[in-house]
């Protein structure tokens, strides 16, 4: 049975045209970069650890689970550093959910847009491993969505970091001050920023967790 399935789709979610604002970024618009909206190029910024975060998480996953029951295989997970407690991050929610396919995410897109999700498309996220959508609120970010299939490496590993960094303080706290070095020093380049925090991110996948 399909995770979510018995969540009724009408469930009631919020979203920015709920106040009077209408997302306008369509599937595909983010192909020419002339095109792309203000939020798709932001800059970094990192602030304290904010306890509203697992609310929102909870939230939105309530929401997912009822708009996307359908299409999912596994639950959906809140993760990334938002997801850690005591973590500086982006104030972004990350949010992972299984899928059967990634072929249905044109599908998704169609569910997912009145409720200000935007999909980007594969070939200018080039990470073909998942589907990736950002929801906005008043031009910013304010949650990712990535639809993976649960079998993959990279789902083991999005929620193997997460679990690591929650049970070992001392990565936790080596991983915010990375963040914020990056971020001072690569504010307006989102990939710079990845690629930094990526020599890190390996050596704590490839590590063993503390009993």
């Amino acid at each position: 049975m399909a995770v979510g399935a018995a969540h009724s789709a009408s469930i009631r979610c919020r979203s920015a045209n709920d106040e009077g604002e209408r997302g306008t970024t369509s599937v595909g618009s983010l192909e020419r970069r002339e095109a792309w909206p203000i939020w798709a190029t932001e800059p970094v910024v990192i602030v304290d650890y904010d306890e509203r975060w697992a609310l929102q998480a909870a939230e939105e996953r309530q929401c997912l689970l009822g708009l996307l029951g359908l299409w999912l295989v596994e639950d959906v997970h809140h993760v990334g550093s938002t997801a850690i407690p005591g973590m500086p991050a982006k104030p972004i929610i990350d949010l992972m959910a299984g899928v059967g396919s990634l072929d249905d995410a044109p599908a998704l897109a169609r569910v997912l847009a009145p409720h200000d999700w935007h999909f980007v498309p594969p070939q200018r996220d080039a990470r073909l491993w998942r589907r990736f959508f950002v929801k906005v609120a008043s031009g910013h970010r304010i949650a990712h969505l990535h639809l993976l299939d649960p079998g993959t490496t990279q789902w083991a590993e999005q929620l193997r970091f997460r679990d690591r960094l929650c049970t070992q303080p001392a990565l936790a706290a080596e991983y915010a001050e990375l963040k914020r070095r990056l971020a001072a020093r690569v504010s307006h380049d989102r990939e710079a920023y990845t690629e930094g925090k990526s020599p890190f991110v390996r050596r704590v996948l490839g590590g063993r967790d503390e009993t």
